[in-house]
């Protein structure tokens, strides 16, 4: 069913996590070039602020955390969205609480993930499904789209840069001395399967300071995460400092102006290839080409591959990570300066 008017009122539900939040932004970029005359709004929990002022939305809807628990909430969710008349809702996380915020929307066209990625009451509470097969998430996601008449579109992520977000992303490399240059590293992730020894990307900060004279900023969020970078610092021979609390949108900023980012899989990466910064990634028991960093440029690490379910995965050795070098990540690092080098040239 293509046969939509020139301005359909179209709603994106892509609740969170933050990572997946950057890999549907194509969608909207996608709908708005599809579709110039169209409104699009978009509901959002976390990660919801890196879309504030986004160029291809209307209307940018924040949820908190426990909305769905909230009948006040829910219903206050409700009416705002009923008032905006959407033809069209789509859920693009293919879970119950982005199918139910498509079902409060009063979309008559309610269009969600098939196959393996629509869980839980998803594939029942939406009008249409699509099976987009197995691939990246962002053209699993580009795949929805195809009973909007919508073929391969030009990936655009599009990530709003506001001035005061890059203000403070001036001073903090001001501060740190890096106005020559600098690269980021991230060892945090969401599950401790995905993680790399700490040591060992002190190792790689260490190596781009001596090797290549790069400083490093070392990104760390929770306490966890903050002692991770902690120790990355005080094994970098003086080469890396820590990055100051920042919010999302600085953080995107930041991560704008560096040279390279080096990671773990986790929602910063994909922020950082969203923004165009050349990213080496590390994977272990999830495999890179469904969650490696979009677009070219990037170089994706992977050593050995785990087949199970996301749980397992999840509970999955350390090892998997582990097969990952420090020569390799170092390697992957001096080919992607290199080419910048050349392209500078």
């Amino acid at each position: 069913m293509t046969d939509i008017g020139p301005a359909p009122r179209i709603l994106i539900a892509r609740l969170s996590a933050i990572g997946d939040v950057v890999q549907t932004m194509p969608v909207a970029c996608a709908l708005r070039e599809h579709f110039p005359g169209a409104f699009l709004a978009w509901v959002a929990q976390r990660g919801a602020e890196l879309l504030a002022g986004h160029e291809a939305l209307d209307e940018l809807v924040a949820l908190p955390r426990g909305w769905l628990k909230s009948p006040r909430i829910v219903w206050q969710l409700r009416r705002r969205l009923r008032a905006m008349k959407f033809d069209i809702a789509i859920d693009a996380q293919g879970l119950t609480k982005a199918a139910i915020v498509a079902w409060l929307s009063g979309a008559r066209r309610r269009i969600g993930v098939g196959g393996i990625w629509g869980r839980e009451l998803s594939p029942w509470l939406n009008t249409e499904t699509v099976d987009t097969g197995d691939p990246h998430a962002v053209d699993r996601n580009l795949g929805l789209l195809r009973p909007l008449g919508i073929e391969s579109p030009t990936v655009r992520f599009r990530v709003p840069e506001h001035r005061p977000d890059c203000l403070a992303a001036e001073r903090i490399i001001r501060e740190a001395g890096m106005d020559d240059g600098f690269a980021i590293i991230n060892a945090g992730a969401t599950w401790p399967s995905k993680l790399w020894p700490a040591d060992r990307f002190a190792a790689v900060a260490k190596y781009l300071g001596e090797h290549r004279r790069l400083p490093t900023m070392v990104l760390g969020g929770s306490p966890s995460e903050r002692a991770l970078a902690e120790r990355i610092r005080s094994g970098s021979g003086g080469h890396a400092q820590l990055i100051p609390p920042v919010t999302l949108t600085q953080l995107a900023a930041l991560t704008r102006r560096a040279r390279l980012f080096v990671s773990c899989d986790t929602g910063p990466l994909h922020l950082a290839a969203a923004v165009d910064t050349p990213c080496v990634s590390l994977h272990g028991p999830f495999p890179a080409r469904r969650h490696a960093p979009y677009g070219p440029g990037h170089i994706a690490l992977q050593k050995m591959h785990f087949d199970g379910s996301t749980r397992q995965r999840r509970r999955a050795s350390p090892k998997y990570m582990e097969a990952i070098g420090v020569e390799t990540v170092c390697e992957a690092c001096e080919e992607i300066l290199s080419r910048r080098d050349h392209e500078a040239a």
